[in-house]
């Protein structure tokens, strides 16, 4: 995913692991559970909701292991 595509993201939005798979061997899906946040200096992190419990973000490192699902 490129700096473009995750600052247009927006709450609701699905996005696949790009390595992180599934029992049944589908990408695991994860949502963004809020505003995207960004910073004068580049950076940028997007809360994201996997399951029930588990809750993270994406960060400008971890920008290519998510694209956005189709």
């Amino acid at each position: 995913m490129t700096m473009t595509e995750a600052k247009n993201l927006r709450k609701g939005q699905i996005l696949h692991h790009t390595t992180r798979r599934n029992s049944d061997g589908s990408p695991q899906r994860w949502k963004v559970n809020g505003k995207v946040k960004t910073w004068k200096d580049g950076r940028i992190r997007i809360p994201v909701k996997h399951g029930l419990y588990t809750h993270g973000a994406i960060e400008n490192d971890s920008l290519d292991l998510v694209r956005i699902a189709a």
